[in-house]
């Protein structure tokens, strides 16, 4: 089985020792930067599978680093800071990271980030089904109708578009601009209060307890994680 390559690009000495003996102790390899320029160069040369991103590096900012790979690049990308400012980390979402833990953070949930997208970039890396399941939904593109244990669902066209871009970008936190955006079109990045409502409308169609989502979670003052089993 393939050893998965996380690169930690961290300036925080403690904070890298302690990944790196993480990493070490749940057999995944790892290569390490403490600045944008080296962070660079290890990439291009090392190919990783992963990325967890410092924002706050000696020689710039990450999510300048988050935009240059991105160009290149479509791997998973978590961001790790001491920011707590909702903000930043909608600003580092918006650049390109796929999820973000804040600092101090636990182990086991950063575990938990990183095999969740790791799943997600191979699932990525093969080649787009017909039909993509999540537990008990399943999505199929050419019929253009989404299935909850095997009955279709009544769905509008928004209402099918938006769980559709859910059920693709499974694991990853999406901003509320990010789904505006991709779902409703760039005039409506702002209409915050559109997708709350489709999201309340979504959960009471596929979820066994619209209060209590298993499949559509909000991620506070930032957007919204579509999660699986």
């Amino acid at each position: 089985m393939k050893q998965h390559l996380i690169h930690i690009i961290e300036d925080d000495t403690s904070v890298k020792k302690l990944l790196e003996i993480t990493f070490k102790e749940y057999d995944f390899n790892y290569i390490s930067s403490e600045s944008k320029k080296n962070a660079l160069l290890m990439f291009l040369s090392h190919n990783p599978d992963l990325l967890i991103v410092d924002l706050g590096l000696s020689d710039g900012d990450g999510k300048d680093l988050i935009k240059q790979i991105r160009e290149i690049s479509k791997l998973p990308i978590i961001v790790l800071t001491a920011r707590h400012d909702e903000k930043e980390i909608v600003a580092a979402l918006d650049a390109g990271a796929d999820d973000y833990i804040t600092k101090p953070f636990s182990v086991n949930e950063l575990l938990a980030r990183i095999r969740a997208n790791l799943r997600r970039k191979i699932s990525d890396d093969r080649s787009l089904n017909d039909k993509f399941t999540c537990n008990d939904l399943e999505l199929d593109i050419t019929s253009r109708s989404i299935s909850l244990r095997d009955e279709k669902l009544k769905l509008t066209p928004i209402e099918y578009e938006l769980l559709k871009y859910f059920m693709l970008n499974t694991n990853k936190t999406l901003t509320h601009k990010q789904i505006l955006q991709e779902v409703w079109g760039t005039g409506y990045q702002n209409e915050m209060q559109y997708l709350r409502t489709y999201v309340n409308t979504l959960r009471k169609k596929i979820e066994d307890n619209s209060t209590r989502p298993n499949y559509i979670k909000t991620e506070s003052g930032i957007g919204y994680r579509f999660t699986y089993n």
